[in-house]
C-alpha cells in the first residue's frame, strides 16, 4: 500500500492535496518542505498530515480517478515548521476561509518556499585560519621562506584567534592570491562560515545582557495590584485571557515586562505584538535591556534575510522573548507561557490580502493551544474585546490612572463651523489650536499635529466642469502631493504627473479641494519660520529604518512639531510632549462602515493620551465639525465606559458585531453589471442555506472599481460563522466559474 501525506502547496484557495512518497523516499515529517509537480509546474510546499486525513485537508490516494502523482524531493528530514505552528496555520485556513498553502506561507520565513535545501536564505562567508604548521611556519623561522606579503598574512591570522574573513583581510591588502598561495602550502584553511545578519546593530542602545536593570523603578500600587493579577493567572500555566484596561500613561509596558520576567525564570516563553513597525524599536529596547540577546524581532520591515535569521534564531530555541507586528504570531516558540497583544484595538492586526487573519485573534487561540495566559493591552479596548470582559469571559484588570498620578490632558474641542464662518471655509489650524501651538513653542515644548490623512489636497477639482480628477483604476479622487508634483491613489497607487489642465473637459482653472498631513507642514512651517517641523506618515517612512530615526530625532529634541496620521497617535510616549492637535477630528466618520464612531473614539483617546506624559501637565484641542457627536464627546471626556454603553446601543439594534458576527463576500467583475449579476448568483445559492444566518445584498461596494475590477458586496450576519464559511464554500463549489473573482472576508473590520 502506497504511503500518501497531504502537501499545502503556496496557491490561492487551493486545498491540502494528496501525494505519493516513492519507493525509497523517506516519508517526510508533518512541517518539512517537499517539491512536488503541480501541473506544469514544480513548486515547494509544506506537509501537513496523512493524505487520508480530512483534518489534513488532503483529497485522499485518488482524486477523483487521476492517480497520484509523486514527491519529487523531501528537503527537511526533521520538521521544519513546528506541529503547533502548522495547526494553527490550518486552523487560520480553516476559519478565515482561505488555501492551507496561503496561510502556511504566512508562517514561513523569507525564501522558505523559494528555494529548495535546508540552508535557503543564509548568509555564508569565507573564513581563513592558521593552521598548525602555519604557526611552526613562524615559531620555527621557516617562514623566512615565505614572501613578505605571505608572512604578514600569517602574523595577521596567527593573532585572530577563530580566524578572520576573507573579505577582511582583502581589505587588510591581503590580495586572495595570497590567501591561496598559504593554503596551497597548507599554512592556512578556507572555509565556510554561517553568518547571522543582526537587525539591532544600528540600535542605539546595546543590551545589557542582565535583567537586573530593568523594571528597576518601583511600580505604581496599581501596577503591582495588576501584576499581581496577572501573575496570578500565569502561574495557573492554564489558558486565561485578561484585558489590560488600563489610560493611556498608566504604564502597561511595565506591566508586561514584570510579567515576562516571571515567565521566563519560570522556563516558558513569551511573544508581544505591536501594530506598528514604528512602536517595535522601543518595545524591543525595553525587552533586551532585560533579556539582552535572548529577544528576537520579527516584523516586515526587516530585511528578508535579517527575518529569515531571526525566524532560525526562534526556531532554534535560542530566544525567551519574540517582539513582533502581526505576523509574529505564527513565530517558532516553544514552551509559550505568554502572549501579549498592546494596544489590541487596533486594526493594523488584521491582514488585508489573503490570508485575512486577525493576529489578535490568533494569538488568542495561539494561548489557548499552549495552555498560555494571553493579555490584551489598551486604553480603548475594542468593542469585542470588553464585550466579552463585561460578559465575564475575559478577566479585566483596570489601570485608571497615569503613572505617578499625572492628570489626563485637558481636552479642548473647537467647532470649526464658527471658525469656517470667522475665517473662511479653508481654514486650517484654528485661532485657539494656532494660539496653543505658539505658546507651546515659546516654552521649549513640543506638539504633535494628527490629521488622518495624506498627501497636500485630497482632490484636484475642475472650476469649469465641476468634476474631480479620478483614479483610472479606482473609483476615488486622485491625491494631490505637492512636494513631488504629483497626484496619487492611496489605493493602487497609480500615480500621474499634477495636471494642468482639466482631463475631462481641457479647462484650466484647477483648484484644490480638502488637505492632508502635507498642507499642515506646510501652514505650520509658514506660520512658525525656523521652528522644527516634521511629518510623520507612510510617504515619509517608506524607507526602511526611516520611521525609528524620526522618532528619535523628535525624542531628542531635534524636532520641535511632528505632524502626522494615525502612526502618531498609538503607543510613543513622548514626555516633552505637551501639545495635542487634531485637525479634522470627524474626517472617520465620514467613512461607510458600521465602526466609523469607534475608531474616531479610539483615534482621538489615543492621540489626546500622547501629551503631558513627562513633568508638565498637557493639553489637547480638538477641531471638529461635528463636535456634538458621541464619539467625539466621550473622546475628549476620556469616558470609554460611556461611549461604549452608547456604541452598544446602536450595535444592538442594528445586529452588528460584536452582538453577530460578520462575513463579507466581495464580488468582483469586469463591469459593475457583471460584478452584481454574479452577486445574485451567489446570494440566491447562499439564501437557501440560510436558516443559522441572515444575507444581505448584494448591493455595489463603497468604493466600487479597486484596481481595474468592479465589486459587489454580500454580508452574511449571524451567531453561527462555522455554518456561515460552509454555506459560503458550498456556493462557491457550486458556480466553480466564481473562482478567484470572490474574496471572503471573515470577521472584516473595514466595509470598504
Amino acid at each position: 500500500m502506497p504511503v500518501v501525506v497531504a502537501v499545502a502547496v503556496p496557491v490561492p484557495a487551493l486545498p491540502a492535496l494528496s501525494y505519493r512518497v516513492p519507493d525509497g523516499m523517506q516519508v517526510p515529517p508533518v512541517g518539512g518542505r517537499v517539491r512536488v509537480p503541480l501541473g506544469r509546474r514544480v513548486v515547494t510546499g509544506c506537509v501537513v498530515g496523512d493524505g487520508e486525513d480530512d483534518a489534513g485537508g488532503g483529497s485522499g490516494p485518488r482524486a477523483g480517478s487521476v492517480e497520484l502523482r509523486d514527491l519529487l524531493e523531501s528537503l527537511d528530514p526533521e520538521p521544519y515548521l513546528p506541529g503547533d505552528v502548522v495547526h494553527l496555520a490550518l486552523w487560520v485556513a480553516e476559519y478565515y476561509a482561505c488555501g492551507p498553502g496561503e496561510a502556511l506561507a504566512a508562517a514561513m520565513p523569507p525564501l522558505a518556499f523559494s528555494r529548495s535545501g535546508s540552508g535557503a536564505g543564509f548568509r555564508m562567508e569565507r573564513v581563513v585560519r592558521i593552521t598548525l604548521a602555519g604557526h611552526d611556519a613562524l615559531v620555527a623561522g621557516t617562514a623566512g621562506r615565505l614572501g613578505p606579503r605571505q608572512r604578514a598574512a600569517l602574523q595577521r591570522l596567527a593573532g585572530a584567534g577563530d580566524g578572520l574573513p576573507a573579505a577582511r583581510l582583502r581589505e587588510d591588502g591581503v590580495a586572495a592570491q595570497t590567501v591561496a598561495r598559504l593554503r596551497d602550502r597548507g599554512l592556512v584553511t578556507v572555509d565556510a562560515r554561517r553568518v547571522e545578519r543582526d537587525p539591532f546593530a544600528s540600535a542605539d542602545a546595546e543590551p545589557t545582557g542582565s535583567a537586573s536593570g530593568a523594571g528597576a523603578r518601583e511600580p505604581t500600587p496599581e501596577q503591582r495590584t495588576a501584576l499581581e493579577a496577572l501573575v496570578a493567572l500565569a502561574e495557573e500555566r492554564a489558558f486565561r485571557v485578561a484585558l489590560l484596561h488600563g489610560v493611556t500613561g498608566s504604564g502597561k509596558t511595565e506591566v508586561y515586562l514584570r510579567l515576562a520576567r516571571g515567565v521566563v525564570a519560570a522556563g516558558r516563553r513569551v511573544l508581544v505584538l505591536v501594530p506598528e513597525i514604528a512602536l517595535t524599536p522601543a518595545v524591543v529596547e525595553t525587552f533586551r535591556r532585560a533579556f539582552g540577546d535572548r529577544v528576537a524581532i520579527q516584523h516586515s520591515g526587516l530585511s528578508p534575510g535579517a527575518r529569515h535569521d531571526q525566524w532560525h534564531r526562534i526556531r532554534r530555541g535560542e530566544v525567551a522573548v519574540v517582539v513582533g507586528t502581526r505576523s509574529a504570531v505564527f513565530a517558532p516558540l516553544d514552551a509559550l507561557g505568554l502572549v501579549v497583544v498592546d494596544e489590541e484595538h487596533d486594526t493594523s492586526y488584521k491582514q488585508e490580502e489573503s490570508p485575512r487573519y486577525h493576529a489578535r485573534s490568533v494569538a488568542i487561540v495561539r494561548a489557548q493551544r499552549a495552555g498560555a495566559l494571553a493579555v490584551l493591552g489598551s486604553a480603548t479596548p475594542s468593542l469585542e474585546t470588553f464585550h466579552h470582559a463585561r460578559r465575564g469571559r475575559y478577566r479585566c484588570v483596570v489601570m485608571a490612572e497615569r503613572v505617578h498620578r499625572r492628570p489626563l490632558p485637558e481636552v479642548q474641542v473647537v467647532d470649526m463651523r464658527a471658525e469656517a464662518a470667522a475665517a473662511g471655509a479653508d481654514v486650517v489650524l484654528s485661532r485657539p489650536l494656532g494660539d496653543a501651538l505658539e505658546g507651546t513653542l515659546a516654552r521649549g515644548e513640543q506638539a504633535l499635529i494628527l490629521l488622518n490623512r495624506r498627501g497636500f489636497a485630497a482632490a484636484v477639482l475642475c472650476r469649469q466642469c465641476g468634476r474631480t480628477l479620478e483614479c483610472p483604476n479606482c473609483s476615488v479622487s486622485l491625491t494631490l502631493h505637492r512636494r513631488a508634483g504629483r497626484v496619487r491613489c492611496h489605493y493602487c497607487n497609480y500615480s500621474g504627473a499634477r495636471p494642468s489642465t482639466c482631463a475631462h473637459c481641457a479647462g484650466p482653472y484647477l483648484d484644490t479641494v480638502g488637505f492632508g498631513t502635507e498642507r499642515i507642514e506646510a501652514d505650520v512651517a509658514e506660520r512658525f519660520p525656523g521652528v522644527g517641523i516634521a511629518r510623520f506618515d507612510r510617504d515619509t517612512v517608506r524607507r526602511r529604518g526611516a520611521g525609528p530615526s524620526l522618532l528619535a530625532r523628535f525624542r531628542e529634541g531635534a524636532i520641535d512639531v511632528l505632524v502626522g496620521t494615525q502612526m502618531i497617535a498609538k503607543g510613543h510616549d513622548f514626555p516633552n510632549v505637551t501639545l495635542v492637535g487634531v485637525v479634522s477630528a470627524d474626517v472617520g466618520l465620514q467613512v461607510a462602515d458600521f465602526r466609523a464612531a469607534e475608531r474616531t473614539f479610539q483615534l482621538l483617546t489615543q492621540v489626546a493620551g500622547r501629551a503631558g506624559r513627562g513633568d508638565r501637565p498637557g493639553t489637547a484641542i480638538v477641531q471638529s465639525f461635528h463636535p456634538e457627536h458621541y464619539g467625539i464627546v466621550h473622546a475628549c471626556r476620556q469616558a470609554y465606559g460611556p461611549f461604549f454603553d452608547e456604541e452598544m446601543r446602536y450595535r444592538t439594534a442594528l445586529r452588528y458585531p460584536p452582538v453577530l458576527s460578520m462575513v463579507n463576500a466581495v464580488v468582483r467583475g469586469r463591469s459593475l453589471t457583471d460584478a452584481m449579476r454574479d452577486a445574485g448568483r451567489l446570494a440566491g445559492e447562499l439564501r437557501t442555506a440560510a436558516a443559522a444566518f441572515q444575507v444581505l445584498g448584494p448591493a455595489v461596494a463603497p468604493i466600487s472599481r479597486l484596481r481595474g475590477q468592479h465589486r459587489a458586496q454580500i454580508f452574511l450576519k449571524g451567531r453561527n460563522r462555522r455554518a456561515m464559511r460552509s454555506a459560503l464554500r458550498a456556493a462557491l463549489d457550486a458556480n466553480p466559474d466564481l473562482g478567484r473573482r470572490v474574496i471572503v472576508d471573515v470577521d472584516p473590520v473595514s466595509l470598504l
